[in-house]
């Protein structure tokens, strides 16, 4: 009992304490464009048996800032965890680590189905014509698109 008492008050003390002053953060998410235009676009096909499938497009914004939009029409497995988006220059995945992966562009995790958007930080050269959708815990494709 004598040690429940000072570790009760140490509790008390630490959570009315701790909370007092939150602020409300606000975050912009920047990373939503400013009147998208797709430049070019695809239909992704399911491989290894997933529900893959959808339309992806390639385009920029009103700030000139390039983009990879899945639709509204997306969807792929999420069981996982580990799906990424990589801009490929054919409708293989072929990892390079060594040269630096130069036929693929990392593009971003996905987390959900449905509309997403991801800001892509560099230009996309034309050799770059597919999507590819990775699962690296099962180290397999789920889908790819060619983009044109």
């Amino acid at each position: 009992m004598k040690f429940l008492l000072p570790l009760f008050a140490f509790l008390a003390v630490f959570t009315f304490s701790s909370c007092d002053d939150d602020e409300t953060i606000v975050t912009i998410d920047s990373s939503q464009p400013n009147n998208f235009v797709a430049a070019r676009s695809g239909s992704l096909t399911a491989q290894n048996g997933t529900p893959t499938a959808g339309t992806v497009e390639l385009g920029e914004d009103d700030d000139a800032r390039t983009f990879l939009r899945l639709g509204n029409d997306f969807t792929t497995e999420q069981g996982t965890g580990t799906v990424t988006v990589y801009l490929s220059t054919s409708d293989t995945f072929t990892p390079s680590p060594g040269t630096g992966n130069p036929d693929l562009i990392l593009v971003g995790g996905l987390n959900s189905n449905g509309e997403q958007f991801f800001q892509i930080d560099r230009d996309v050269p034309a050799s770059f014509t597919h999507v590819i959708l990775w699962c690296a815990s099962a180290n397999i494709p789920f889908g790819n698109a060619r983009i044109q």
